[in-house]
């Protein structure tokens, strides 16, 4: 079994590549939920969606998020009542954050209802929010603390940020599963994801950090840093308001305590040799995913370098819907 940390349109991407090459029966996926945000009185899970989407082949390669060829009529008129639409749903992205709400409200658990959003829409692989706590990312800038998708999306991370704090996370438990999951994996994969806001709210659930330094498998990382920038978002914003590089080094010190394996772009050589000297293992290979082809070469190249290839040559997933060749052309400039 493959255990991946991720949040993101990088994420996503690379378990879409995931899903292309292994079962998706071998894949537990721990999801970020410092995102998630009530809209129009409905609870949304951004990160938990895009990965759902991706792994029923639903989620729109153009965009990076939603559903691909959603239409927006609900957002169209809730404009012309005067109703905030700054944060995009389409209206087949509303049908899920209605019946999760609904499930909610009848007392069921994160866990339970993304369960469920599963099984309905046919993903067999199991994913897994990171806490059924609520844990909210709250920026910290200038002109106030926004929560994340307030500062990312509304206000287009355009903020001085002073600092990035996990509202809730001391008191909250990583969600059943999500220990054992670690604990029992093969090998554990962090995606390309942001690391402050993306896989930093996961590691600041009490439990998790301290699972991933006992976890029987190896802990591969992909660098979402590609020549000392984000590949696109505030990546580098966040990392340098967290006291961090923004480089391959600042990725490597965020998981310091538990990671074997860094995997960095080609772009990164000489900077991989330079943590090499540090101890840390470092590969370097194409790590830019603009099609499917280079998703699935990534996540095939990470399985390599993480388990020796122990699951390279198992068929891919048979849930996998195809392409839309319409959305084949995905741009990199999605990935956070």
């Amino acid at each position: 079994m493959i255990c991946v940390l991720t949040g993101g349109t990088g994420g996503a991407k690379f378990v879409d590549g995931l899903r292309q090459i292994i079962p998706a029966e071998q894949i537990t996926i721990i999801v970020n939920t410092g995102d998630d945000l009530l809209w129009w009185g409905l609870y949304v899970s951004p990160d938990i969606d895009s990965i759902t989407y991706a792994l029923s082949g639903l989620l729109s390669r153009e965009r990076g998020w939603g559903v691909k060829g959603d239409t927006f009529l609900c957002l169209q008129a809730m404009k012309q009542l005067g109703e905030p639409i700054w944060f995009h749903t389409g209206d087949r992205d509303l049908a899920v954050h209605l019946l999760r709400s609904r499930l909610l409200a009848e007392g069921k658990t994160l866990s339970e209802a993304t369960a469920t959003i599963c099984q309905k829409l046919g993903v067999k692989a199991r994913i897994l929010p990171m806490s059924d706590s609520r844990v909210e990312t709250r920026v910290d800038t200038p002109s106030g603390e926004f929560s994340f998708e307030e500062y990312f999306v509304q206000r287009w991370y355009q903020d001085p940020v002073n600092a990035v704090r996990f509202a809730g996370a001391s008191d909250a438990e990583p969600a059943p599963g999500v220990i054992d999951a670690l604990a029992s994996a093969d090998a554990v994969l962090i995606a390309p994801s942001n690391p402050i806001t993306s896989i930093g709210p996961i590691l600041s659930v009490p439990g998790i950090r301290e699972a991933l330094r006992g976890a029987r498998g190896k802990i591969a990382a992909v660098s979402p840093i590609v020549g000392n920038a984000p590949v696109a978002g505030p990546a580098g914003i966040l990392m340098a308001a967290q006291g961090l590089p923004c480089s391959i080094a600042g990725i490597a010190k965020s998981y310091e305590d538990f990671l074997d394996i860094l995997i960095c772009d080609t772009v990164d050589a000489r900077a991989a040799e330079a943590l090499r000297k540090s101890g840390l293992r470092v590969q370097c290979t194409q790590t830019i995913m603009r099609s499917a082809e280079d998703r699935a070469a990534l996540a095939r190249t990470v399985l390599s370098f993480a388990c020796g290839g122990l699951l390279r040559d198992q068929p891919a997933s048979t849930d996998s819907l195809p392409e839309d060749p319409d959305e084949a052309a995905c741009s990199a400039s999605e990935q956070p």
